[in-house]
């Protein structure tokens, strides 16, 4: 055991890494001359206002975090850290990490994010007890081929990549629960994804997928989040529709689907729905289902009417459609009693229907470039309106039409 200058004792060979890691960060700017790494006195690494930090336990470093410190490499020696469970490296200039790094075995959590990694180490595969692998926005172009070893891992972000495929070993990580691969260039996934049944959320979206296994329908515990915008993709596995009745939040924008199933009924946790910019023409009348959902989002889409089981959705509060072909809107759109955003600029309405005056928590109605001459009497009823956008239309209002919203204080924009 060797004391520092702190007065705090570490064995002889963890002295040493924690010696050459701050001769690196001095050379940085990131310590003064002399300064050591900090210790942390929390229970656990408190990484959000610490960027450099050490956690010790029993004289020992379990947890090390040198975040932003423009670090370009690791001492060969980090393996000598026998004790760490948390490495956090986010927002370095790494372009590569020892291969010693695969001898603590005692590591959990592995945070690379935002460095210049080109590849992570083979003796990654040896981190038997990794259950967490950060390395979001790196220049990543394959994975270690044995990465499916790590069986214990529920965590991965590797989004903002170069991937263009996975290991196939990858689909062996059935324990996973959070999967990130957005923002690479995937262009297919196997089957075998179906294995993945423990994850809660999956993130696809932004990468070059113009079709999807029919086995995403297998992973039933997805529950949170399921991206798959800014894809290639034409129609959606109905294995989706039929099997995954417990998520509830669905991404599927930036696509180029043309229709939707009337099995999407069957998604009743749903409380979010994104299909802004595809070419849908019409919503099937079992979106009515969706009697949970809060949130839809239809804009720039090719829609020429709503189903009239739209109505059914008693807890939506936003209801986005701009940039669409609508000319009318179904009367049971006055049901929705907990609407506060509607948005419909850009369609062809000419009318709205009596039955608005009923959507007694609308805060927000956006009508612009559509083909209003006159709006009913109605419109002054909505109590909670603040801001009303009738601009790009042609519309003829006689004095004081829009008085009784202007005196609650609604913003009206003509």
């Amino acid at each position: 055991m060797k004391k520092r200058r702190d007065d705090i004792a570490f064995p002889m060979a963890e002295m040493s890494v924690l010696k050459d890691l701050e001769e690196f960060l001095q050379a940085s700017d990131s310590l003064e001359e002399g300064e050591t790494i900090p210790v942390q006195r929390e229970e656990h690494m408190d990484r959000s206002s610490h960027d450099i930090g050490l956690l010790i336990e029993n004289h020992a470093v379990v947890a090390l975090s040198i975040r932003y410190c423009a670090l370009t490499a690791l001492p060969r020696s980090i393996d000598q850290l026998t004790s760490l469970r948390e490495l956090d490296l986010t927002g370095n200039q790494l372009t590569s990490l020892p291969d010693s790094l695969g001898n603590l075995l005692q590591l959990q959590k592995l945070y690379l994010t935002g460095n210049q990694l080109t590849s992570l180490p083979e003796t990654l595969s040896q981190l038997i007890n990794l259950e967490t692998l950060h390395a979001y926005g790196n220049h990543l172009a394959a994975l270690p081929e044995n990465l499916g070893q790590l069986t214990n891992l529920k965590d991965i972000s590797i989004g903002h990549n170069r991937l263009t495929s996975l290991p196939e070993s990858f689909w062996q990580l059935v324990n996973l629960q959070v999967l990130n691969l957005a923002e690479n260039q995937l262009v297919s996934l196997p089957e075998t994804m179906g294995n993945l049944s423990a994850l809660h959320t999956l993130d696809l979206g932004h990468n070059e997928l113009a079709a999807l296994p029919e086995s995403l329908g297998k992973l039933t515990n997805l529950t949170f989040f399921l991206y798959l915008s800014d894809n290639c993709l034409t129609s959606l596995p109905l294995s989706l529709f039929e099997n995954l009745r417990k998520l509830r939040y669905l991404n599927v924008s930036d696509n180029h689907l043309t229709t939707l199933p009337e099995s999407i009924g069957n998604l009743t946790s749903l409380i979010e729905l994104r299909l802004y910019n595809n070419q849908l023409a019409t919503l099937p009348e079992s979106l009515g289902k969706l009697t949970r959902l809060k949130e839809l989002h239809v804009m720039n889409n090719q829609l020429v009417s709503l189903p009239e089981s739209i109505g059914k959705l008693e807890h939506l509060k936003e209801l986005r459609l701009s940039n669409n072909r609508l000319t009318s809107l179904p009367i049971s759109l006055g049901n929705l009693r907990r609407l506060s955003i509607l948005d419909l600029r850009n369609n062809r309405v000419g009318t709205l229907p009596d039955s608005l005056r009923n959507l007694d928590n609308l805060t927000s109605l956006d009508l612009r470039a559509n083909r209003f001459v006159s709006l009913p009497s109605s419109i002054g009823e909505l109590a909670k309106l603040e801001k009303l956008d009738l601009r790009w239309n042609k519309l003829f209002l006689s004095p004081g039409s829009l008085q009784q919203l202007e005196q609650r204080g609604c913003i009206i924009y003509i």
